[in-house]
């Protein structure tokens, strides 16, 4: 089983008011691990103080897209934080002509040649416009063909929103997905997302997909929810480790 982590964004709400407090919530769950989408206002080493006495890791963080101007800054905060991954991605709209996606390969090659002096790696972050089909294949293909040092972190939910499927993506490609977005829903416009494992996801057949040698995490993320959001973010930990999908640092 891989250990469990939390995309932050997920309480983005509530970091936003008691950042510290969040990371203390997460860890009392018995998540394992966060992946950051900025530090609310928080230095660095203030905010790996209080991970390492959570005893909590850093999977990775949602840095942007590394470039010349702001690599120096970003490597700085990742390796304060104690990360080695750093995750990017573009709107839907730069996968949808053959011209504006090797734009968008341009700029994640270079992110990962600018990264690798450092010893961290950039990766990208899909959701539903990397499902684009250009010219008879799917963006996502054409971006993991032409950026080979570049691994993926599969958002599973936006896959199959973009009317892919998650579990070939992971067969296929699973050698470049060391990390996966485990998020669920209903697939429908009027729904919002769900905790995960009572929405239309099949979980299990996507976790049994990921490679067990390359994937690492499995990182819960909700952009949004109907219910409180915190409670959703426990019931995920619940069934995920109740159902032996993942391993957590509390028992279910």
């Amino acid at each position: 089983m891989k250990p469990i982590a939390l995309q932050l964004y997920t309480l983005r709400a509530e970091a936003a008011q008691d950042f510290p407090g969040v990371l203390r919530t997460v860890a009392e769950m018995g998540y394992t691990g966060v992946e950051f989408a900025g530090l609310q206002g928080h230095g660095a080493k203030e905010t790996r103080k209080v991970l390492d006495d959570l005893g909590l890791r850093v999977a990775a963080s949602h840095a942007g897209v590394p470039s010349k101007e702001n690599v120096q800054q970003i490597v700085d905060t990742e390796a304060i934080l104690g990360n080695k991954r750093v995750i990017g991605g573009r709107g839907a709209e730069q996968f949808e002509t053959l011209d504006r996606c090797k734009a968008v390969i341009e700029q994640f090659n270079e992110a990962a040649a600018l990264l690798k002096p450092y010893g961290m790696e950039f990766g990208i972050h899909n959701h539903w416009g990397e499902f684009t089909i250009v010219e008879g294949k799917y963006a996502y293909d054409i971006l993991m063909a032409e950026c080979p040092g570049v691994f993926s972190e599969l958002d599973v939910y936006w896959t199959a929103w973009g009317k892919a499927c998650p579990v070939d993506m992971l067969k296929k490609y699973g050698a470049r997905i060391p990390l996966i977005h485990i998020k669920d829903g209903m697939l429908e416009t009027s729904h919002p997302h769900t905790a995960v494992g009572s929405g239309k996801m099949d979980i299990p057949a996507i976790v049994a997909a990921a490679d067990p040698k390359v994937a690492e995490w499995l990182i819960v993320e909700l952009d949004e929810c109907a219910t409180d959001m915190t409670e959703a973010v426990r019931q995920s930990y619940k069934y995920l480790v109740g159902q032996g999908l993942a391993s957590g640092n509390k028992a279910v």
